[in-house]
């Protein structure tokens, strides 16, 4: 009986020259690969190509076949990450008190919708304690105080190592994540941000959006960097809003979006869909 193909997906980014997508297609082919979706796009001001190739491969080594992907691309110029069909990522959600982003994100994994293992709940506050037990999820509880800040995030680098988690979720996470964090953990962290950056930056975003009397709300999915919500932006949503609605009504639209938004992002990542570039974005959607 013949084992079920395993499927690849490569994404690729390197200097544009000529060839490129015929030289990685064929590459595939000659090793009894089957393409079943790429796409491709240059950014014109740069010179930089950029391509998503997924395909099945009859075989028995798929880390193996990712390995030579790789050494293939890198002779091309590029720069290449291959991911196959039976990872499941292991994911940390950060939350703090707000539950809107925790509940859909737990809900969606539950209904299938995420290829991935949630392997923790980690948070500064009780609050979301009974909710994830509920969901048969692990709570760690880790205080954050200024006073405590680097001693709380060696704990929470600790614990990541420990359950080798591979993606961090800040789901309406309320404590900004230092550099040095960033840097010992080196993987991507994503962050939803309730306005649509780079307008109203930081603290009390719907707060700042009345004030300034605009009529489209916002919320943004990034990669989180040491710049305060600057980093690559994955996915955004806007919506309407007029004089008549007050602070707490944008509030609860835009939870709406936060929710929406960060789901799409979280979902883009798991299928490999997502290319970081300098501080942008590729997505391949």
């Amino acid at each position: 009986m013949e084992s079920a193909p395993v499927i690849l997906v490569a994404l690729l980014h390197g200097p544009d020259r000529p060839g490129l997508v015929a030289k990685t297609s064929g590459w595939i082919f000659e090793n009894g690969g089957n393409i079943l979706h790429a796409d491709q796009h240059r950014d014109t001001e740069l010179g930089v190509f950029f391509q998503r190739i997924e395909w099945s491969a009859q075989s028995s080594a798929p880390a193996a076949d990712s390995t030579r992907f790789q050494l293939f691309a890198e002779t091309l110029g590029m720069n290449a990450r291959v991911a196959t069909s039976s990872q499941r990522r292991r994911i940390a959600l950060f939350v703090s008190k707000f539950d809107h982003c925790f509940h859909d994100l737990i809900l969606r994994w539950k209904a299938g919708e995420y290829a991935c293992d949630i392997a923790a709940i980690v948070s500064n506050h009780t609050d979301l304690a009974s909710a994830a037990k509920g969901y048969g999820l692990p709570f760690h509880h880790i205080p954050v105080t200024a006073d405590t800040k680097a001693a709380s995030e060696a704990r929470q680098l600790d614990l990541l190592r420990s359950l080798d988690a591979e993606l961090v979720i800040l789901a309406r996470y309320m404590q900004v994540l230092s550099a040095d964090f960033l840097q010992k953990f080196g993987r991507p962290v994503i962050n939803i941000h309730h306005s649509f950056l780079p307008a109203f930056a930081g603290g009390r975003p719907y707060h700042q959006a009345h004030e300034r009397g605009v009529k489209l709300i916002g919320a943004t999915a990034h990669y989180a960097t040491a710049v305060l919500d600057d980093g690559p932006i994955i996915q955004q949503d806007v919506a309407r809003v007029t004089h008549r609605h007050d602070v707490n009504d944008l509030v609860r639209k835009g939870r709406d979006l936060e929710k929406m938004v960060l789901a799409q992002a979280v979902r883009w990542h798991l299928e490999n869909r997502v290319l970081a570039y300098g501080n942008k974005t590729v997505v391949f959607d």
